[in-house]
């Protein structure tokens, strides 16, 4: 009895990655030296997945600037005054808006994908952000002669062809980086924002057939950034029902940090559809506890008693330092987590199948 488990996405820049980023923004370094130190960072991420015994990879998102905002890099039409997402701890990070139409993304996750593919022939999982989060970079002032609803058609055009363009080139699976989802509950408890968020995502997933949306993920949490989150306060309950509406193969929930996992996973079995796999957290990126494999065996068996086996997997709660600049979590530590957890499931797979 075979349990899949996937990482998420984000895994911590090296430092020396970090330092050349520090040295392109202040024009010491330039481009070429900087994508050698990127593609030796996913050589390196690709490698050590590895021998966690993971058997699907990622490439660690070595070469986003952010997890968000990657199809926007060098986009000259940008102002930084853009929404701002306050966390937990006190800190914010802050969108920009574009400022003139058509919008266009400037860099497709297919790239980073293809790079990857050049150093390793294992499964590939891509990463691409839902276009939800991306319809926040619409000002609030309408922009003369690019209406928002010109903007959103070009949106899920675009959307549209950065994930075909992932699964076309091969990838294991692409996942909708949906973090927005449970964020959207706190800014407006009516549900009206969540509600447009579902219906935008699912403008764009409904163009794609039965078997490619077999494909597709997408992945939800309350946010983790400088190990603090976003959205963690939310009730799990106002989400899950909606989020189960996506027209998506696989969802990734995450579960290991929420104060009482088996409600959500109640919630989780009344809601979940019968021909889809739900990936639960069994680490968390948040916490500097690395896991024991026995926890996480002890966290996949309990999810067990709730999904029907055939429809669950395991994964981390959260990417790991989702943006470039985020050092507050160690490789080490991420690497540890993941070990922990592929090992972890193959203990439960063992209980289950004896």
């Amino acid at each position: 009895m075979r349990i899949p488990t996937e990482p998420i996405g984000s895994v911590p820049r090296p430092a020396d990655l970090r330092a050349a980023l520090n040295g392109r923004a202040q024009g010491l370094l330039d481009e070429a030296e900087l994508a050698k130190q990127q593609e030796s960072a996913v050589i390196d991420t690709l490698t050590r997945l590895g021998e966690t015994g993971s058997s699907v990879l990622v490439d660690g998102e070595q070469s986003k600037p952010s997890f968000v905002t990657y199809p926007v890099a060098g986009l000259a039409t940008l102002s930084p005054d853009g929404v701002v997402i306050p966390f937990a701890d006190g800190h914010t990070r802050q969108l920009p808006c574009i400022t003139e139409g058509p919008f266009r993304y400037q860099v497709r996750a297919e790239s980073y994908l293809r790079s990857a593919q050049q150093h390793t022939d294992r499964p590939l999982k891509q990463a691409v952000i839902a276009p939800s989060a991306l319809s926040l970079l619409y000002p609030p002032t309408p922009i003369k002669g690019y209406s928002r609803e010109e903007f959103l058609h070009d949106l899920a055009d675009e959307a549209e062809a950065d994930i075909r363009g992932c699964l076309d080139a091969g990838a294991h699976v692409v996942q909708l980086d949906f973090t927005e989802g449970r964020l959207a509950l706190k800014l407006d408890p009516s549900g009206g924002v969540l509600d447009e968020f579902i219906a935008l995502n699912n403008e764009v997933l409904g163009r794609f057939s039965a078997d490619e949306r077999a494909r597709i993920g997408v992945h939800t949490c309350p946010g983790g950034d400088l190990d603090s989150t976003h959205s963690l306060d939310v009730d799990y309950a106002n989400l899950l029902p909606k989020l189960f509406q996506l027209k998506a193969g696989n969802f990734y929930l995450q579960l290991a940090s929420e104060a009482d996992p088996e409600r959500v996973l109640g919630t989780i079995r009344e809601h979940l559809p019968p021909t889809v796999r739900a990936f639960v957290g069994v680490t968390d990126p948040v916490n500097a506890t690395p896991e024991t494999p026995e926890e996480v065996r002890d966290r996949v068996l309990l999810a067990a008693r709730y999904i029907p086996v055939d429809q669950l997997g395991t994964c981390d709660d959260c990417g790991f330092s989702p943006f470039a600049d985020d050092a507050s979590t160690s490789r080490e530590l991420a690497f540890a987590k993941i070990g922990a957890r592929v090992r972890g499931t193959a203990l439960a797979e063992a209980v289950l199948s004896s």
